[in-house]
């Protein structure tokens, strides 16, 4: 399996526990998207590069501390969020989605693999109520919008070598998305961690808040 020698070459740490649980994926994702179409078939290929890679690009910028509550806000059919679970297990991850077959996809993952970190929700992140120390998503909106959306999740209270705030995965040109914030986000280039060419426009944006 390809793919899943992409994720063994870039994270030789992963424990024997982790490697099964990330070897699981595919196939648990082809029985769900065969019932719940969350994932296109042609990423549904290319899962260990596309979405299981892709979200584990965000452990190459911050190492959470355990006990870190991280939000993932329109988490689709669990990305980035189980990705990052499967790799930080002392880490609480909260899946949000307001669309609820989505959800319960997250749910039945979670529940396969054994995701105890992992509590999925559907809502909208207007609604949520809890404070988190960091939001992660990947480009469910444009990023002046999804900050505005997301902000107030976010607590004053650090626990981590870095402040708390949004972690955005996104792609292609988004100069004048970011212009408010030129002067407080960090941008990562993927390419810099990964070498695959899936990642040759990918960027982690990083606001601390």
């Amino acid at each position: 399996m390809i793919n899943l020698e992409n994720i063994l070459k870039h994270f030789k740490e992963l424990t024997p526990v982790q490697i099964d649980k990330i070897s699981r994926i595919k196939n648990l994702y082809l029985d769900w998207n065969s019932k719940i179409n969350v994932i296109s078939r042609k990423d549904i290929d290319e899962i260990y590069i596309r979405h299981v890679l892709h979200s584990l690009s965000i452990s190459k910028i911050i190492h959470f501390a355990q006990g870190t509550q991280i939000v993932d806000v329109g988490c689709g059919g669990g990305f980035p969020g189980i990705p990052l679970a499967i790799y930080f297990p002392e880490v609480n991850f909260t899946l949000v989605d307001s669309i609820g077959k989505k959800i319960q996809v997250v749910n039945q993952i979670a529940s396969a693999l054994d995701l105890k970190n992992v509590v999925a929700v559907n809502d909208r992140a207007e609604n949520l109520k809890t404070k988190y120390d960091f939001v992660v998503s990947r480009a469910v909106t444009a990023f002046p919008n999804f900050v505005a959306l997301t902000k107030n999740l976010v607590t004053k209270k650090q626990i981590n070598a870095i402040p708390n705030g949004i972690i955005y995965l996104k792609g292609g040109d988004f100069s004048l998305e970011i212009e408010p914030f030129k002067n407080t986000i960090q941008i990562f280039n993927i390419p810099d961690f990964f070498d695959e060419p899936f990642f040759e426009t990918k960027k982690i944006i990083y606001l601390p808040l």
